[in-house]
């Protein structure tokens, strides 16, 4: 599958939930609805166990749902096989997690070369300098502060040029003035490349940087107004 983004139609939603349930030994949520469009960014809070990061998976490719259907890049997610959904994860789709995953004895450039040769793109060093890196390319991660490997791990992923990010706490490990510093490079990201972020955080600070703020309670995700 060629990357989506040669094809898709800007209008639409990139991301479109309906119905969504799911639980494991107990019901985590059941009637999920949710839409993202090109720059767009939402964010998904609520208490510890609510469903918060299983949502994100089931948004994300990883995690197909008991009820309900989730549309992406107006592909019917769960129906497609599995090299096709392996496309997106590789193409189109980008994943920030709160531990940064580098590979360790590599650099941090070669860490984001992998990315970037996987999906066929190049290193863009203006996220590098954004993300305030870029001199600490020949550094080896084991040289690298915790707040410089996630800062690492997230260039990782845009570099991909991804048309949505799906982050689950990518700022509860760092420091506010480094928090801040990731958001405004993840919302001008989305900006500039049409783009969507789905952020699932504990912080409400950055939560209120997002253009659309949703809460999993009792259940329900129900959208802040």
């Amino acid at each position: 599958m060629p990357k989506i983004i040669q094809r898709y139609v800007m209008s639409r939603p990139l991301l479109e939930a309906t119905g969504i349930s799911h639980s494991f030994d107990y019901p985590l949520f059941s009637d999920i609805h949710f839409s993202i469009a090109a720059k767009q960014s939402a964010a998904i809070v609520g208490r510890s166990g609510s469903g918060k990061s299983t949502l994100l998976h089931i948004f994300s490719t990883f995690l197909k749902p008991n009820t309900g259907s989730v549309t992406l890049f107006e592909h019917e997610l769960y129906t497609l096989k599995e090299r096709d959904i392996e496309a997106f994860r590789r193409y189109d789709i980008g994943i920030i997690f709160q531990f940064h995953y580098l590979f360790k004895g590599m650099s941090a450039m070669e860490n984001i070369s992998v990315a970037t040769m996987l999906s066929g793109e190049s290193i863009d060093r203006k996220i590098l300098k954004k993300l305030e890196i870029d001199h600490l390319m020949a550094h080896k991660t084991s040289e690298l502060s915790g707040g410089e490997q996630q800062r690492v791990s997230i260039a990782r992923v845009l570099n991909k040029k991804p048309r949505i990010i799906f982050a689950d706490e990518p700022t509860g490990n760092l420091d506010k003035e480094t928090a801040e510093l990731v958001m405004d490079v993840l919302t001008a990201y989305i900006k500039e490349h049409d783009a969507a972020l789905v952020l699932v955080t504990h912080d409400e600070s950055m939560a209120e940087r997002c253009d659309a703020v949703y809460k999993l309670e009792e259940r329900k995700l129900e959208k802040r107004v």
